[in-house]
């Protein structure tokens, strides 16, 4: 009986990155302007950052990536490919450089790897992290864990549909799209899902040099809250943003907090060099960026976080 053929396994090499970006919107203000790329989660889509896009300040140059995990992506990606590779694919596909990555739940994971394995200089100067999922030690995981987001995996990529079709899917509707999107993932996008979680604590954080916002609800059942937190005061410049009220999608559930945050790291960032930064596009006084990591973040240690997915 002969076997499969070479090159068709899973343990073949891995193919080219095929990720690629495109300009979503020239900045309105030429002068310096600020190149940020945005990256969706796993069987997410470039548009899970409009909202986002319409409040974003004129200086920025909006770049978005559409990864091979997208909703319509070639699930064979997750047979055999780094997704960290892709993410670099993408930072290397800008012209003229990233000066901002912003990034969403199962890709942040991957793009921290790929900016901690550039080093410095060779990647962007800021960055935005939202609803990543990150333990800060190995022991945290259980098989609870394994088992919550084994039986769970739909009742995720369902909350992603809620947020994007909104009243337009009957709910009925939305839980078999939800199903079908599972399946079409298929085990090997989940594998890929919770191996790039399992690796979490082994991130080389250490080399992360760059300014880092980590983004975080506290309604997000998918993400734990205190995963973000324990990921920002991990990072040498870290800082971290807490949305009550808010679930998975910060960005999309509560746009102008998300936009004010953002603007706030900007300015922080880029102020010296882009003194027009100073003109802020809002003014929400509980989203306020000058506060550093202190004792605040040591005193609160990850604690379990296992809500009913109902």
């Amino acid at each position: 009986m002969s076997g499969p053929s070479a090159g068709s396994g899973p343990s073949a090499a891995p193919r080219p990155p095929t990720a690629s970006v495109r300009l979503r919107r020239a900045a309105r203000d030429t002068r310096e302007p600020v190149r940020m790329l945005t990256l969706h989660g796993l069987a997410g889509s470039a548009s899970v950052w409009r909202a986002y896009e319409q409040r974003a300040s004129s200086h920025v140059e909006l770049w978005e990536a559409v990864l091979p995990w997208s909703a319509d992506g070639d699930p064979d990606w997750s047979l055999r490919d780094d997704p960290a590779d892709h993410v670099e694919h993408a930072l290397d596909s800008v012209p003229g450089g990233v000066d901002v990555i912003v990034v969403h739940s199962f890709t942040a994971g991957p793009a921290l790897e790929a900016l901690a394995r550039r080093g410095a200089g060779r990647g962007p100067r800021a960055a935005v992290v939202v609803a990543p999922f990150h333990r800060r030690t190995p022991g945290e995981f259980t098989w609870d864990d394994a088992t919550y987001y084994l039986s769970g995996f739909h009742r995720i990529l369902e909350e992603g549909l809620r947020i994007s079709a909104g009243d337009r899917l009957a709910p009925q509707l939305r839980a078999a799209m939800a199903l079908r999107v599972r399946d079409r993932i298929g085990p090997y996008g989940w594998q890929q899902f919770f191996g790039a979680y399992l690796r979490s604590p082994f991130l080389n954080v250490g080399a992360l040099r760059l300014p880092v916002l980590v983004v975080a609800g506290t309604k997000d059942f998918a993400a734990p809250p205190d995963d973000a937190r324990a990921l920002a005061a991990a990072l040498p410049d870290g800082r971290f943003r807490l949305f009550d009220g808010c679930g998975h999608f910060a960005m999309a559930e509560q746009p102008d907090r998300f936009a004010h945050a953002v603007h706030g790291l900007l300015h922080e960032v880029f102020a010296g060099t882009s003194p027009h930064l100073s003109d802020h596009p809002s003014d929400h006084p509980s989203e306020q960026l000058s506060d550093r990591l202190s004792e605040h973040l040591s005193a609160h240690p990850y604690a379990p976080y296992a809500p009913e997915l109902t």
